[in-house]
């Protein structure tokens, strides 16, 4: 059953990349982007970790997608345009894939074991962010913030 969900899902994946890179209109392009990160989402959920799989969801799809596409419909004034069959996208996305198809079966693989090691639970990475990395933390927040006002400052229009 593994096997067939993880071609199901790798198909998906790479479809919706490759129409991420090589459909005309943009705000296509960028839902079957969404969908790409839906895909890599599935993957994590195959793999048993739910909550990395949860915050691909959350800060990809929720934030990033959703971003890309309000940016899109934001600042597109010319909607009715197509930018025409993306040959060039098409090209690099096979380029990429057949790359890192080459490095995969070029890989010896590894003939040791990994060594145990402590399960890593929500709590646990709860935990190291509020000590050990908490100015690391508390500096994403602050980028971002400042980023959301620097993007919310372009977008109003100046009232006359």
């Amino acid at each position: 059953m593994n096997s067939v969900a993880f071609i199901l899902i790798a198909l998906l994946t790479l479809a919706a990349a490759l129409a991420a890179a090589s459909l005309p209109k943009l705000i296509h392009a960028a839902l079957s982007f969404a969908v790409t990160f839906v895909g890599v989402a599935a993957f994590f959920f195959l793999l048993g970790a739910e909550f990395v799989g949860l915050v691909q969801i959350f800060v990809y799809i929720g934030a990033v997608a959703v971003l890309i596409v309000f940016t899109i419909l934001l600042t597109r004034r010319d909607v009715g345009k197509d930018r025409g069959f993306n040959w060039a996208g098409v090209f690099i996305a096979i380029a990429v894939f057949a790359g890192l198809l080459w490095a995969i079966l070029k890989t010896q693989p590894l003939s040791i074991a990994a060594p145990p090691i402590e399960a890593l639970t929500v709590r646990r990475i709860g935990e190291v962010l509020m000590t050990s990395y908490v100015w690391p933390l508390q500096c994403v927040g602050l980028l971002l913030t400042a980023a959301l006002i620097g993007a919310l400052i372009l977008v109003m229009e100046e009232k006359r």
